[in-house]
């Protein structure tokens, strides 16, 4: 034989026997449904679900595969990730402030301007309403008038009585909304 065929041969030999040396099967130890300990060259579904180890040729443990979490280890992650989301939303939101004002008296100034225009925008709807609940009263003693005389009230009084009334129900909403605002601020 010559030497370069033999030494292929040699060649082939050793990665064959590294390929079976490294391909051997690993055992499993886990837990079975009574608490012993079994090990084996496999590990059943139901014994995944409470975590085993990976042996190695010698029998030492080359890894372990935790449990699988329960519900309340599932839902304590998913509380964490959540909490973890709204301080990274607050810490945007603190960042943004940081851009904005140089120092954090500034930004209480900023709050009760605001505040204060939310005032007086609350001040003038207060305005509006009291015009618009004139009016109301006026369009009211005008059909009490027709009613009280036996005449008909006209549709149009009618409409425009229930769209006052619905104006100063509207703009109180705005108001409440706003107070809500202020009390959020």
């Amino acid at each position: 034989m010559p030497k370069r065929l033999t030494a292929c041969l040699i060649t082939a030999t050793l990665a064959g026997l590294l390929v079976t040396t490294s391909t051997q099967a690993n055992m499993y130890r886990y837990k079975d449904e009574n608490g012993q300990t079994v090990i084996s060259s496999s590990v059943p579904q139901e014994a995944t679900k409470r975590g085993y180890e990976i042996l190695g040729n010698n029998g030492r443990v080359i890894e372990k595969v935790a449990p699988a979490p329960t519900a309340e280890e599932i839902a304590a992650r998913e509380a964490e990730k959540e909490r973890q989301r709204q301080a990274e939303l607050q810490r945007q939101e603190d960042e943004k402030l940081l851009q904005r004002y140089s120092h954090p008296n500034q930004a209480v100034r900023a709050m009760h301007r605001k505040i204060g225009e939310m005032e007086g925008i609350i001040q003038l709807k207060r305005g509006n309403i009291s015009v618009l609940a004139s009016q109301l009263d006026g369009e009211q003693s005008r059909a009490a008038d027709m009613e009280r005389s036996g005449r008909d009230v006209p549709q149009a009084s009618l409409d425009k009585i229930q769209r006052l009334e619905a104006q100063i129900r509207d703009i109180e909403a705005e108001i409440a909304s706003q107070r809500k605002q202020i009390e959020a601020m």
